[in-house]
């Protein structure tokens, strides 16, 4: 059972017999009363939202979910396909139930599928991938005091900011969970 202070972004908890993922969270202390925290929850099975309220008091279970490796192969209109990495078995997923996960897939890449009752559900990409700059503007001469940043494109089509000293070609460090830029590799 997790406690409220155990509930973040990303944990999948079992609500009704069913997973759902946590993909917002909020912190409230009111003057005399207590804690509480405010979510929003997202149905892996049915892609439906849910918004809860937690107290201090409040336990919720884990969700039983199991977890394989996969490789990501292509995508074909809104559709996302994968392939388990022990048994060759290949399902998909739409853009719908992964979300923004989408913008840092690239073909090849392995990820976790996550499997609730002997079913894929959704993946779950690392915390920090390496994705390669394909389009950066120059840094402008005496444009660099302070931290300025400027828009790149990775080779997924995603923008990010990023410091002025980054450019086409250069190998970068992204955390997905917040989508902003880590470090040069």
């Amino acid at each position: 059972m997790l406690s409220m202070s155990e509930i973040k972004l990303g944990k999948v908890l079992a609500i009704n017999d069913e997973p759902y993922q946590v993909v917002f969270t909020q912190h409230i202390k009111v003057a005399r009363g207590g804690a509480v925290l405010k979510t929003k929850l997202k149905n892996l099975v049915s892609g439906s939202t849910l918004e809860k309220t937690f107290s201090g008091s409040d336990s919720v279970a884990e969700a039983d979910l199991q977890r394989k490796q996969a490789n990501f192969l292509y995508q074909q209109d809104d559709d996302f396909f994968f392939m388990d990495n022990e048994d060759f078995e290949q399902f998909q997923f739409s853009e719908d139930s992964l979300g923004a996960m989408t913008k840092y897939l690239k073909e090849g890449q392995t990820v976790d599928v996550l499997i609730f009752n002997n079913k894929p559900v959704t993946v779950a990409l690392p915390t920090k991938i390496e994705l390669e700059v394909t389009s950066a503007p120059d840094g402008v001469k005496g444009n660099s005091a302070g931290s300025t940043t400027k828009a790149v494109t990775l080779e997924t089509g995603v923008e990010i900011r990023t410091p002025m000293f980054i450019k086409s070609g250069d190998k970068i460090r992204i955390n997905t969970e917040t989508g902003e830029y880590v470090e040069r590799v």
